[in-house]
């Protein structure tokens, strides 16, 4: 029953008639402002946050649900902070509101820069969104030679935001996620699960319970969420959601000056400073090793996640190409020092990655 059209992709013909075709689907689409019918109402991840010249505090970040418009009462979760929207832009032009699906820009008043970070969440003011500290998923992981077990200790990654978590098995593709930091999520939103150490991606899934109670497996809570991955009502009676409490044996949450040394590995990615570069920030380093936000590489050495996992990337690339890796040619690749390349190569010996053949190292397979 779906429109077919022939396209030449040699000379294009048929490429109006492909666009045209397109445009029919989607106008019977229905779009994603109409998540504010159902309650959610608006929604918007920040990606940035900072401040302009005489507009004061700017975030930005893309419109998953629901619509803005200035003069909108609207909190931002997870800290329940109140503000105002004093302006709302769309690529550069200011309009009077934006509609899901656009990326946005949102002049806030009664709120600070310094208040806000990446990952946090705009909301209408009186929405049915709440932080959470655990959630129920539909998850589909491949550890390969390393399963995902009960109990391993991972990072989800939701909207802009990142958590360690610890997965519990429920059953099936089922998982309990027990996260460190809260996540700001709603039945039906994509997650994905990276292995924290060494960095990998292990796969995703989807929200079945945004404030799921504290269980394990059970013949009951298996046909539940198999309801609800299949799109059906859920049977139990929904109440608009609290903030679930934090899991009284987790770690606290990271202190303003941890996130700030977590930024500053981030942004020095590839060449990050060592312990006697940072100063007193260095006390933070314990913090982030147990939050999952910093990896350590040497003696006095730390990299970003996301960093070691693009170092991980090169490396595995240069011995692909050439069967082997070694200190000259991953320097090269990686446009660094001798220093880092060799740290880096011995942490992934460590983490039994590559093993160590004279002057080179090799995957192991």
């Amino acid at each position: 029953g779906a429109e077919t059209v022939a396209v030449s992709s040699r000379t294009g013909k048929g490429l109006d008639d492909l666009l045209a075709a397109i445009e029919r689907v989607a106008a019977r689409l229905p779009g994603r402002a109409a998540g504010a019918e159902g309650g959610e109402g608006p929604r918007l991840h920040i990606d940035r946050a900072f401040t302009i010249k005489g507009a004061g505090t700017v975030v930005t970040g893309t419109l998953w649900s629901g619509a803005l418009a200035r003069g909108d009462e609207v909190t931002v979760l997870p800290s329940g902070l109140a503000a105002r929207v004093r302006g709302v832009q769309v690529h550069d032009a200011p309009v009077e509101s934006a509609v899901a699906g656009q990326r946005v820009a949102l002049n806030l008043a009664g709120v600070s820069v310094d208040e806000l970070r990446r990952g946090d969440v705009v909301s209408g003011r009186g929405a049915a969104l709440a932080p959470t500290y655990r959630l129920d998923a539909a998850l589909e992981l491949d550890g390969g030679e390393r399963p995902v077990e009960h109990g391993a200790r991972v990072q989800v990654h939701h909207g802009t935001r990142e958590a360690p978590a610890r997965l519990a098995e429920l059953g099936g593709r089922f998982w309990q996620v027990r996260l460190e930091q809260p996540l700001v999520p709603a039945a039906g939103d994509r997650l994905v699960v990276r292995r924290i150490a060494p960095p990998d991606t292990l796969g995703g899934g989807v929200v079945l319970d945004a404030h799921a109670r504290k269980h394990g497996p059970g013949r009951d809570l298996l046909a539940r969420l198999s309801r609800l991955a299949r799109g059906e009502p859920d049977p139990e009676p929904v109440e608009k959601p609290g903030p679930t409490p934090p899991p009284t044996t987790e770690p606290p949450p990271l202190s303003p000056a941890a996130l700030a040394l977590e930024v500053r590995l981030r942004d020095a990615w590839l060449t990050p400073p060592i312990e006697a570069e940072l100063g007193a920030a260095a006390g933070e380093l314990p913090a982030l090793r147990r939050a999952g936000r910093a990896i350590r590489v040497g003696p006095t050495l730390h990299y970003h996640p996301d960093a070691l996992a693009e170092a991980e990337r090169r490396m595995r690339d240069l011995a692909d190409e050439n069967g082997e890796v070694t200190i000259a040619r991953y320097r090269d690749a990686l446009n660094t020092s001798r220093k880092f390349a060799q740290a880096l190569l011995e942490h992934f010996d460590g983490e039994k990655v590559t093993r160590r053949v004279g002057d080179a190292h090799v995957l192991r397979r």
